[in-house]
């Protein structure tokens, strides 16, 4: 069992370092293409959209609770908030809405 895991291990690693390598030995020059300048700068963030989503709806006691904490942290957002008070607003509002439904 445990040889199996170092097999894993390793090509998780070598899947990773292949992934990273490959961009930096074939492409030499700048990217001027704009299309694909926008792509790569919004990467990151869908990236951590994706991620977090769904913790965010199925890390409460009900789905309700958190859309309403999630529809709150976006219209706060939106409107400028700070991320402090956006964060504290939020688990309010989950913890209001638990209250109620649960």
């Amino acid at each position: 069992m445990s040889g199996n895991v170092l097999i894993y291990i390793a090509v998780m690693a070598g899947v990773t370092y292949f992934i990273r390598m490959i961009p930096l030995t074939l492409i030499k020059k700048e990217i001027t293409n704009q299309y694909i300048k926008s792509f790569l700068y919004y990467v990151p963030f869908v990236t951590l959209a994706v991620m977090t989503f769904p913790d965010i709806i199925e890390g409460t006691a009900s789905i309700w609770s958190g859309m309403a904490g999630f529809i709150v942290a976006v219209l706060m957002a939106f409107f400028g908030r700070s991320m402090f008070q956006v964060s504290i607003a939020a688990c309010v509002v989950v913890f209001i809405t638990e209250l109620f439904i649960c």
